[in-house]
């Protein structure tokens, strides 16, 4: 049985006392109501309508037997957008009653201390080496707006990032404040781009210099924030794309060869990508000590 507010509405009007189109309610869940003697069929001529022997004695049947144990608590359980495990167990002893999910939010990392408030109460992100900080009130996280937010697609850079610093250096001068995210795993949801989009600050995007990373930076990010997001491009591209792997590039020409550049600032590094029909992984801007 699939509980849908439409069938719940169904179970409220018979347990009511109303009657229903016998052709309203099919299954063998039905076919054993009957058999079990909570619900009746009365003819008239060639119509069939369905009706609770007791109302009482039909919810009973329904708590017992469906795990619906409040009609009306189903019903606004089924309409909510967003419900408590531990309210779904105490009105229907399941806590899956309602797919919701269990995580929210994404990974912050940063190699130099920056304040931010969670719930309003003050934190300072700077994760000891080896570790990350997990957001989860993502609409309760606040940083200065002079922040700079860069996001970084790939995890051992994300990893690294205290390796990296003078290539961050390199776009954000002058001792600015860095704070890096993570989208990681990808299919998680779209909580970091519902934040960017709350929040005025500068976000720069670092992926691989490849045609599935322009992509995404495009699609993912620049499409939401517009001129606020760019994307990281080295002062060596060319020299590191001239070396980078031919094979990935002919793997993604088919699927990226013909997209749309909508940020004419990524021109130039996309014609380098067809010039040496390669692309390079970002890992290679991480510094080996």
């Amino acid at each position: 049985m699939k509980k849908t507010v439409a069938l719940i509405d169904k179970f409220i009007s018979l347990a009511n006392g109303e009657a229903l189109p016998a052709s309203s309610l099919k299954g063998d869940w039905i076919e054993q109501m009957l058999e079990d003697g909570v619900l009746m069929v009365t003819s008239h001529g060639s119509r069939k309508t369905l009706r609770a022997i007791d109302g009482r004695s039909f919810c009973e049947y329904l708590s017992n037997k469906c795990n619906i144990r409040d009609l009306e608590e189903c019903r606004r359980l089924l309409l909510s957008d967003n419900v408590e495990r531990a309210v779904q167990v105490a009105v229907t002893g399941d806590s899956k009653y309602r797919e919701k999910r269990t995580f929210y939010g994404f990974l912050v990392n940063s190699y130099q201390p920056i304040p931010a408030t969670v719930n309003g109460y003050p934190k300072t992100i700077l994760p000891l080496e080896g570790t990350f900080d997990f957001i989860y009130d993502y609409w309760k996280f606040a940083i200065p707006e002079d922040v700079v937010v860069i996001g970084i697609e790939n995890p051992e850079n994300f990893r690294y990032v205290s390796a990296q610093k003078k290539l961050f250096g390199s776009v954000v001068p002058d001792g600015g404040k860095l704070l890096f995210v993570s989208r990681y795993p990808q299919e998680q949801s779209k909580d970091l781009i519902c934040w960017l989009q709350s929040i005025p600050n500068r976000y720069i995007h670092f992926g691989d210099f490849d045609l599935a990373g322009v992509h995404i930076y495009l699609t993912s990010f620049y499409k939401y924030l517009g001129e606020r997001a760019s994307s990281l491009i080295p002062a060596d591209y060319e020299y590191r794309i001239a070396h980078g792997s031919r094979e990935r590039y002919n793997h993604q020409l088919e699927k990226y060869g013909k997209m749309q550049v909508t940020d004419p600032r990524l021109e130039e590094l996309v014609a380098c990508i067809h010039q040496y029909h390669r692309g390079y992984d970002q890992e290679g801007y991480i510094e080996r000590i």
